[in-house]
């Protein structure tokens, strides 16, 4: 029964609320995430579960890439929060290897099996809890238990929050909490701590192994853990800087006590396994590209392009070999390209925009993101027109810093905001936004959060 309430008591809002405020939600925040729990619990009882059913409920954010764009997956660094938007999820186990997911009601359902030849549903919200399923069933074969699952979610989707890792990762804590997963060898050879989760996690979504733990299909593309570290490792109130492959913490910066972040989500759709796939591929191949030519003109085996800048002792040396190195079709000039922008942004950028928020240095800081923000623009070319124009809207109108984030080719805008001013900051930026691309903007969304807490139980 450890960390489990009756299904029915997830819908007293008086005690969650009183749960979430004591695990890091803003006063602002609290209220809305209960509701969304309690209408959670709802849904189960709705489709026949007991109400003196033993529930767990996990509460599984979004995050904001302060800054980091496409440098995770290369070895680099990213500086990142949680938000308080997210995943609500409340199961309730079985005594079989069936699952069941519902996202709205009892209408929009999803049924499998832990199995491992389960084939996900390509192009439906379906594919990520099933995706998981068959990764579990493959490397912890005696999973037998299987659960009722129902979620809300206040997150944008596909807008660069990391909803399919946050919904992933809310279907694995349930289904490892239920299987007791952390108790099982195989587990315990591999992960040792939350960081190494998000490792494993990340290669859940990009489908290659962790240790022993084969990998698999994964969903189709290939990125990093980032969105998992921030999702399983940041903090209230601060921001938090990691490199990785491994994961590794390199310092906590905690947020100016005046400031929040608002998000505007483009209503540009970048969903990482629709039409953006191409693309956000495209820019990890470039990277691992770069990393095998550097390889080949030095005669190393450098696992990414982080490695290889430590080996070479700086940029020079890979430039260099970039430069008369051949790697496959990838043309030298896009390969440069794509290494000077993670040089840059891991290397040069993120390091001291740490250094200027931890000092109080608000404008230091923001000439940081400025730059990260034109370099997204020019050498990663990741950026739509829409997005281009919300980061430099925000600027005009007087954000301390705004930058793009997440795979790109759509998705979202944060502005670091006086709070006293988000919301009059957040009206007129979607004026703005309104005037200048009118179709878009009829699905944009603006929300305004502090860096929230990790993912955790109830």
């Amino acid at each position: 029964m450890n960390g489990q309430i009756a299904l029915g008591d997830l819908q007293d809002l008086t005690n969650l609320t009183d749960l979430l405020r004591r695990d890091g939600f803003s006063e602002s925040a609290v209220t809305g995430k209960a509701e969304l729990f309690a209408a959670a619990a709802r849904t189960l009882i709705k489709a026949g579960r007991s109400a003196d059913s033993p529930a767990r409920a996990f509460f599984v954010p979004g995050r904001i890439e302060v800054l980091g764009k496409h440098t995770d997956y290369a070895g680099g660094r990213s500086l990142l929060a949680a938000a308080e938007k997210g995943f609500c999820t409340v199961a309730v186990e079985r005594d079989d290897r069936q699952v069941t997911v519902r996202a709205d009601e009892a209408e929009d359902l999803a049924e499998f099996a832990l199995d491992g030849e389960l084939q996900p549903t390509i192009g439906h919200w379906s594919n990520y809890p099933m995706t998981v399923a068959r990764r579990l069933a493959r490397n912890f074969p005696s999973v037998l238990r299987g659960a009722d699952l129902a979620f809300r979610n206040d997150l944008p989707p596909a807008a660069g929050m990391s909803s399919s890792s946050a919904m992933m990762i809310s279907n694995y804590l349930v289904l490892a909490a239920i299987n007791n997963l952390p108790d099982r060898p195989e587990y315990r050879e591999n992960i040792d701590s939350t960081e190494s989760l998000a490792g494993y996690l990340g290669t859940i979504e990009n489908g290659q192994s962790f240790g022993s733990l084969a990998g698999d299909m994964g969903v189709g593309t290939f990125g990093g853990s980032q969105d998992h570290t921030a999702i399983l490792c940041c903090g209230p109130k601060q921001l938090s800087q990691y490199s990785f492959c491994p994961v590794r913490l390199e310092k906590r910066v905690p947020m100016p006590d005046q400031y929040v972040f608002v998000v505007a989500a483009s209503g540009v759709i970048a969903e990482k396994t629709g039409s953006a796939r191409e693309k956000f591929n495209r820019a990890s191949g470039l990277a691992r590209a770069a990393t095998q030519a550097w390889n080949k003109a030095a005669g190393r085996d450098d696992a990414h392009l982080a490695a290889a800048v430590a080996a070479a002792g700086g940029a020079d040396p890979i430039r260099n070999a970039l430069a008369e190195t051949k790697c496959g079709d990838w043309p030298a000039e896009d390969l440069l390209q794509r290494f000077e922008h993670f040089y840059a942004e891991s290397l040069e950028i993120i390091p001291a925009a740490a250094e200027a928020l931890a000092c109080g240095d608000i404008a230091q800081f923001a000439r940081q993101v400025d730059r990260s923000q034109e370099l997204t623009e020019t050498l990663l070319c990741n950026q739509v027109e829409e997005t281009i124009f919300l980061a430099s809207s925000a600027r005009e109108l007087g954000a301390a810093a705004a930058s793009a984030f997440g795979a790109g080719f759509g998705g979202s805008v944060w502005a670091l905001v006086e709070e006293t001013s988000a919301v009059d900051f957040a009206s007129r930026w979607s004026a703005q936004y309104q005037q200048k691309f009118p179709a878009p903007a009829q699905h944009a969304r603006y929300l305004t959060t502090h860096p929230g807490p990790a993912a955790f139980q109830l």
